[in-house]
């Protein structure tokens, strides 16, 4: 049954990556195998408004780039966790978190739709997998084991490459740092003459009030990884997994008393935002909030994709003639940023989705897209983008997936 399976599985769509045979068109729907992720905040006393900044970051757009894996558990304060809140021992306190918390295994029971009863399934992991019909059909039709092998074909590259960004931020109002630049400048203004000092402290005052507004915010971001080996995959599959039709009270409490799920460190990457005036209108303090917290979680979001290759997104072509892609300044781009284009090839002994290397390209520093987060209130220029041209490549289209090198 199981080599029947293998042989189906290699006769399906098992990822639908949709695209133009006519290099000159534009991807109109793309599915692929994506990263997961789950994000939370660390509670500050430091936030200028609480409630307000933990709006912002509950209401700020999600990466586009992965699965949305909400657990649920969206912040969290470290004083719960230890007195001693020193930046040198935030990751401590973030395992300590994880572990009283049980988040890893809050993951995986996501990942299978656990219910009350114990019991789990696998639509999370067809959806993901970008499975098709027919092979949802033929897992429901298989046997209990064979069922399993499929889901261990397909799920470890989808959970393996499921993470939580965890972020704490620092807020610094601008006015007293404005004030005190402000003041220093006029100081040294003392010795001129009386019309240089009245034109310099005039456009002292005048920057000043610019620069008063707002804020300053320092994110810190922790990576981790959801730990899902052939060890933790392999006890999961054969001790608490079971459908509807398969559980007991047995297998359901060793699920529910099991430590064997853990999150790894990765890494972590700091981000600073200043945010003071708007071009058209003086901006109020919530939305000041707003757009220091969406903006750092951008940019340090952009520096962990670059820094860490595991956290690095598949971004599709969105057209082939010229060679571009929905990416941008959101992601952190840069002129002559390297990228390899891969095509998304079955492994028919594994059923595993593999990615086979077609060549590289790089960021057209001229054409690079600014997809960064705006409040509505900057005025939008004429002629601009919605898209990034990439140089270097021939006869790629739309759907091939591309992933930045360095």
């Amino acid at each position: 049954m199981k080599a029947l399976l293998t042989i189906t599985l290699s006769t399906l769509l098992c990822t639908s990556i949709l695209f133009a045979q006519d290099n000159q068109k534009e991807i109109k729907e793309t599915k692929y195998r994506r990263s997961s992720l789950h994000t939370i905040l660390i509670e500050s006393s430091n936030f200028p408004k609480v409630d307000q900044v933990l709006s912002a970051y509950y209401n700020a757009p999600f990466p586009d780039k992965y699965d949305n894996h909400d657990i649920g558990e969206k912040s969290f304060s470290l004083t719960k966790y230890s007195s001693d809140t020193v930046a040198s021992k935030t990751p401590e306190m973030i395992e300590k978190y994880f572990k009283d918390q049980q988040i890893a295994k809050k993951i995986v029971a996501k990942w299978f739709n656990r219910q009350d009863d114990g019991s789990f399934d696998y639509e999370l992991v067809g959806s993901r997998g970008a499975f098709n019909a027919s092979f949802l059909d033929t897992k429901t039709a298989a046997a209990s084991s064979d069922g399993k092998y499929i889901l261990q074909s397909a799920g470890f590259e989808l959970i393996n490459n499921t993470f939580v960004v965890v972020s704490s931020m620092y807020f610094v109002e601008n006015e007293p740092i404005a004030r005190g630049i402000r003041d220093a400048a006029i100081l040294l203004l003392g010795k001129a003459n009386p019309l240089v000092q009245k034109i310099g402290i005039k456009v002292l005052e005048k920057a000043y009030e610019k620069a008063k507004e707002g804020y300053s915010v320092w994110t810190t971001s922790y990576l981790y990884k959801l730990k899902w080996d052939e060890t933790t995959q392999g006890t999961f599959f054969q001790d608490m997994y079971a459908e509807k039709n398969q559980i007991n009270p047995i297998v359901k409490a060793k699920f529910d008393t099991s430590d064997i799920f853990e999150m790894e460190f990765v890494g972590s990457q700091k981000a600073t935002t200043l945010v003071t005036f708007s071009l058209k209108e003086k901006r109020t303090e919530e939305q000041i909030i707003n757009l220091s917290v969406t903006l750092n979680i951008e940019k340090v979001f952009a520096k962990l994709q670059k820094n860490y290759d595991v956290f690095k997104p598949k971004v599709p072509l969105f057209t082939g003639e010229p060679i571009t892609a929905k990416i941008g300044l959101k992601e952190g781009l840069e002129d002559g940023d390297k990228f390899e284009v891969l095509e998304a090839v079955l492994d028919e002994k594994s059923g595993k989705i593999e990615y086979k290397n077609l060549g590289t390209l790089k960021v057209d520093g001229q054409k690079i897209w600014d997809n960064r987060f705006i409040l509505g209130d900057e005025p939008v220029q004429e002629g601009a983008i919605d898209r990034t041209t990439f140089k270097g490549g021939k006869k790629f289209y739309p759907g091939l997936l591309i992933r930045q090198i360095k």
